[in-house]
């Protein structure tokens, strides 16, 4: 097989190729990236013409995706939605007979209770972040695709919140910011936790969603597959892992300092993202355990661990996402905030 990976130097793309080269039945691998990248094809989703690369591939696995700026959403839709419709269309241009998406448990409905929902769970996803909304928007346009072309097997991977060590340091900039004091995110200094009412997710490991990428590619499925591990991560389950103990702060208070910060552009997450993940719902892995004979091989602890000593360490990769802070990048962020640049 000849797979074709688009963001393949991001956390979900750096597994996906690794996985991939590894597998027996994967002839070749081609990895397509916005900015030059070792081993991988210089080529941005938002403009240029994608169907030279994807002509005489076996499977297109569409995981390019831009999480900043968050001040400026028109830029990230341009690039998260228009560029996936850019992709998928450039897919069928090309012949493709099968396409792999990566979507996300932030493309559901909310849900208030607890119980985990399966893939016909409503993707109409949160209005009110900037991520729900082009999560949603890209599954309805994929809905109206698969009309338009039956042959051609669409699969949809919806995870939760995706943690491998060597992006630690990039989702550090992308959600918290240059303030987060990463080095002191380890058992016995940090004293407390906010306990927010309400505030749970689920965890996969950037090895095992791969996994499960590359066992679609190399079984005859099509249709969603909710991806995730257990257990459900709350804000007690980290403070045991720290060894602190939690104080409760009701959601209102956050969501203010949150906007406060956002506004001034000391932290890159939006408050809107901050409601969307109070209201995310859980999922139900179960179709993926059953046609993939996928199971995780890490735990929410195992991996919820390895993100915290990226943390500490600083840890990347040799990518431009996953690249570890230069001090010159560190001070520049510190004194202008990261949310600034486009």
């Amino acid at each position: 097989m000849r797979i074709v990976v688009t963001g393949a130097t991001g956390n979900i793309g750096t597994g996906v190729v690794r996985a991939l080269r590894a597998d027996p039945q994967v002839e070749s691998v081609v990895g397509l990236a916005r900015r030059p990248a070792e081993d991988s094809v210089t080529a941005d989703v938002e403009r240029d013409d994608l169907v030279p690369h994807f002509r005489g591939a076996d499977a297109v696995v569409h995981l390019a995706w831009l999480f900043q700026p968050t001040h400026r959403p028109e830029r990230t839709w341009r690039a998260n939605v228009l560029g996936s419709l850019r992709v998928f269309d450039a897919a069928a241009t090309a012949g493709v007979p099968k396409l792999v998406y990566a979507s996300s448990v932030g493309a559901y409905s909310p849900r208030e209770d607890d119980e985990p929902v399966t893939e016909d769970w409503p993707t109409h996803g949160w209005p009110g972040a900037a991520y729900t909304r082009e999560k949603s928007y890209v599954e309805r346009y994929l809905d109206a695709f698969e009309h338009r072309h039956p042959k051609l097997e669409v699969v949809r991977l919806r995870p939760g919140f995706v943690f491998q060590r060597s992006a630690a340091t990039e989702q550090r900039r992308l959600f918290a910011g240059p303030f987060l004091p990463g080095s002191l995110v380890r058992p016995g200094l940090v004293p407390v936790l906010p306990d927010i009412p309400g505030l749970r997710f689920q965890v996969v490991h950037t090895d095992d969603l791969a996994d499960a990428v590359r066992r679609t590619l190399t079984r005859p499925v099509r249709g969603a597959f909710n991806i995730a591990t257990a257990p459900v991560v709350t804000p007690r389950y980290v403070a045991q892992l720290l060894g602190a103990r939690t104080i409760p702060l009701p959601p209102a208070a956050v969501r203010a300092a949150v906007s406060a910060a956002w506004r001034v552009h000391a932290v890159p997450a939006s408050p809107g993202l901050f409601d969307a993940v109070l209201r995310l719902p859980l999922l139900d892995t179960g179709r993926a355990e059953s046609e993939l004979d996928w199971q995780p091989r890490h735990d929410a602890a195992s991996t919820v661990r390895e993100f915290l000593a990226g943390l500490r360490s600083g840890a990347g990769a040799d990518t431009a996402p996953l690249a570890p802070d230069r001090p010159r990048r560190r001070l520049h962020e510190i004194a202008t905030g990261i949310g600034r640049r486009p």
